[in-house]
């Protein structure tokens, strides 16, 4: 795992931009394509916004991405709450990825269906994937479907969720389905959500966490016990790399004994 600390959201957001695109052609020197799932939340769309302007929007290779969804709110694309909207607002209706490469969750439909879909389509870009114990034998951006994404961007709630693994739901646990969907009594709402049988097959991952409201979730996620019952961002552990992007206000509490 490593750990990059910024001063605010600002630095962090335009580090993780040169970051990705850096990322991306290196991949690109490899394969013909850079597989991304795309998180929802606030901190993105500052990212986004980066990425989608000079210099990152002419030297990004956009027409060889292919974009999904770490997860998704069973809201209609109009609501502000969906986070595909989020990234069309903030970045994909800024540059050139062809149509067919963008993947939503679908969200004009039943929540399990479009859970059963979106499966369908990673395993499309997937298969063959070894078993989970031989992930990773093969090196990054190589190919070779030892991997799934080449990265995965994430989020983290005060409550040290990612995805729609939120604490004490039994889909953290989930060790089969690649995407699920459920009813979050807690929202009063359904989720559609990768699982982490998927995400930590992944090439990479990279956590992007600001703000005081963090800092307690981050300390136990990185030095507490295991618990992901408790904090199911701990079981977040890709086959590839493991980065944490965080401001100070988030990384207060680490060097707290």
């Amino acid at each position: 795992m490593q750990l990059h600390v910024y001063k605010d959201g600002e630095e962090l957001s335009y580090a993780v931009a040169k970051w990705i695109a850096d990322r991306i052609a290196e991949t690109l020197t490899k394969k013909d394509r850079f597989t991304i799932a795309l998180s929802g939340g606030s901190t993105p769309q500052r990212l986004h916004k980066i990425l989608a302007a000079s210099p990152y929007k002419e030297q990004i290779e956009w027409s060889k991405l292919h974009i999904f969804w770490g997860d998704e709110r069973a809201v209609p694309f109009e609501d502000s709450r969906n986070n595909a909207k989020m990234a069309y607002d903030t970045l994909l209706n800024y540059v050139p990825v062809p149509a067919s490469q963008v993947h939503v969750m679908r969200t004009d439909i039943a929540p399990e269906q479009s859970a059963i879909e979106y499966e369908k389509i990673l395993h499309q870009y997937f298969d063959p994937l070894p078993a989970s114990g031989e992930v990773g034998a093969a090196s990054v951006g190589s190919g070779n479907p030892s991997y799934s994404f080449d990265l995965v961007l994430l989020g983290m709630g005060d409550d040290g969720h990612t995805l729609s693994l939120f604490p004490g739901t039994e889909v953290v646990h989930e060790e089969a389905a690649w995407a699920t969907a459920f009813f979050l009594k807690a929202q009063d709402m359904y989720r559609i959500t990768l699982t982490k049988t998927i995400v930590n097959r992944s090439a990479c991952v990279a956590f992007l966490t600001t703000g005081t409201g963090k800092a307690h979730a981050l300390k136990e996620v990185l030095k507490g016990t295991y618990n992901p019952d408790l904090y199911p961002s701990q079981e977040i552990k890709p086959a590839g790399e493991l980065h944490w992007f965080v401001d100070q206000a988030a990384a207060a509490g680490l060097d707290e004994k």
